[in-house]
């Protein structure tokens, strides 16, 4: 017989509840207090499932499932929460808690089956679906424990419909978490819809969202609708949402505090039961502080957070990450040496998985034979980063460009030309001397901008990124490379 704990503060509640399970045959105990809950001797009361109140006169609901847990490791528990503490909810779910249901029970047959499958669920079963749903949307869990319970977590909240906020670097895999949420939530036979909020202008980006009539602006030919609309039973992700301007976060807080937003250029109302994910490769609660984003929306966004570690922090799972790309370039028969395999273990990978799918794309690029074994030597990073050397082979665009030891040569004679002007007794000519220094600006630009171009694949609006300076200034000194060619 199935021996469940009840602890709920509200009599009738703990009355109700009893009754339910009781005529399914369950061993029911009931208790209102933390004190009750206090007085049970669980070396001689064992349960195999207890549903616990977190808001209790006399106790903290997550003390007593720490203590439960404690006492009883196996026994499944469901924490009981009204929707305004959802996020401690989420919080009792990381001490243990096997899920959590909303107060008032609206729905009793889904509480009925909400605890029916917590308590009959099969862990190796329950972890083998999860890994199945993660492989269909190509999220590599590993076995990185931070990963592993980040995902346990996120597929117990893509059962809820609330709203998910995901924090990580750039190139984590943010977008491909937010599309296991939808496979895994109940609207996975409904639209998944995603759109950078950053790539976006911000007159575009509201049409985008919200859709727009026809004849509501220059070029609006005919009616569109907008993606609220058309995700309205699916789920939508809204990628950068840190870059979306002050008037777009404004009608997003509307939607989300109505469910209600009207097309650009119309006055009817249009309701939504979208899902939203948003994410961001910045920390939203200091863009907070800094007024940078609007706190009301962030709390709207942040029911539930999750932040996703980024690929230095899970070095053992790189080379299951390396084989799985690899096998997208099966036919080549190319691995990597135990050796080599323990140099990209050293890597700090600073962009992350993207980086790394990158980088097994490129090196399967440039080898020339198939069904070879890599080496360290044969590896194409930069030595700063790693902890052994490697030989560097730049690529960009498609073609070579100078190697190090080429521009190491190059700083050196400018470096001896320079000192020997210096030491020159005779007159000197200035202007040559400076005129030397801007080449040498430009070629120590040249040579960061070409190196970062291969690292990004070619990549320009990376490379300019990762090198804080603006487009301009990189297509400034591209031109210059091309016209001293």
């Amino acid at each position: 017989m199935i021996r469940l704990l009840i602890v709920d503060d509200e009599k009738e509640i703990g009355t109700f509840l009893s009754h339910l399970f009781t005529s399914k045959g369950y061993n029911v105990k009931v208790v209102n207090s933390g004190k009750e809950f206090s007085s049970i001797d669980f070396t001689v009361h064992h349960f195999d499932a207890a549903m616990i109140d977190l808001n209790l006169p006399d106790a903290d609901g997550l003390s007593l499932l720490q203590n439960l847990k404690k006492w009883q490791p196996a026994c499944k528990a469901i924490i009981m929460t009204g929707y305004s503490t959802i996020q401690t909810a989420v919080n009792a779910m990381k001490l243990g808690a096997s899920d959590y249901i909303e107060k008032p029970f609206d729905d009793i047959d889904l509480l009925e089956k909400q605890i029916d499958q917590m308590i009959t669920s099969n862990t190796n079963a329950a972890e083998e679906y999860i890994t199945g749903l993660a492989n269909e949307v190509g999220l590599i869990i590993g076995q990185n424990k931070e990963m592993n319970q980040l995902i346990q977590m996120t597929y117990k909240v893509a059962q809820k419909h609330v709203n998910v906020l995901i924090e990580g670097e750039t190139g984590t895999g943010k977008e491909v978490l937010s599309r296991f949420i939808h496979q895994a939530s109940p609207r996975s036979h409904e639209s998944f819809i995603g759109v950078n909020c950053g790539a976006i202008s911000e007159s575009l980006l509201e049409s985008e969202l919200f859709g727009h009539e026809k004849g509501a602006f220059t070029g609006a030919t005919q009616q569109r609708k907008g993606l609220f609309e058309i995700a309205s039973k699916g789920t939508l992700f809204l990628d950068e949402i840190a870059e979306a301007s002050h008037s777009i976060q404004v009608k997003l807080l509307r939607v989300l505090e109505t469910r209600e937003f009207m097309r650009v250029g119309s006055g009817n109302i249009i309701h939504t039961n979208t899902r939203l994910v948003a994410a961001s490769n910045e920390n939203l609660h200091e863009a907070v502080q800094h007024k940078k984003f609007r706190e009301d929306l962030f709390y709207r966004l942040n029911v539930v957070h999750l932040k996703i570690p980024p690929l230095r922090d899970r070095r053992e799972d790189i080379p299951l990450l390396i084989r799985h790309f690899l096998q997208r370039h099966a036919h080549t028969g190319i691995s990597f040496s135990a050796s080599a395999m323990e140099m990209l273990q050293s890597y700090d990978w600073p962009g992350n998985i993207r980086e790394l799918s990158n980088f097994v794309t490129r090196v399967v690029t440039l080898t020339d034979s198939n069904h070879t074994t890599l080496s360290p030597d044969d590896l194409p990073l930069p030595r700063r980063d790693l902890t052994v050397p490697a030989k560097i082979t730049h690529f960009t665009e498609n073609r070579k460009i100078k190697r190090p030891n080429e521009f190491e040569h190059y700083l050196q004679n400018w470096t001896e030309d320079i000192l020997a002007s210096f030491e020159q007794e005779e007159e000197i000519n200035l202007e040559r001397v400076l005129e030397q220094v801007k080449q040498l600006e430009l070629q120590v630009g040249k040579a960061f901008i070409l190196r970062t171009l291969k690292d990004t694949l070619g990549n320009r609006k990376e490379t300019a990124k990762r090198l804080h300076i603006t487009m301009r200034k990189l297509r400034y000194l591209l031109n210059e490379k091309q016209e001293n060619r």
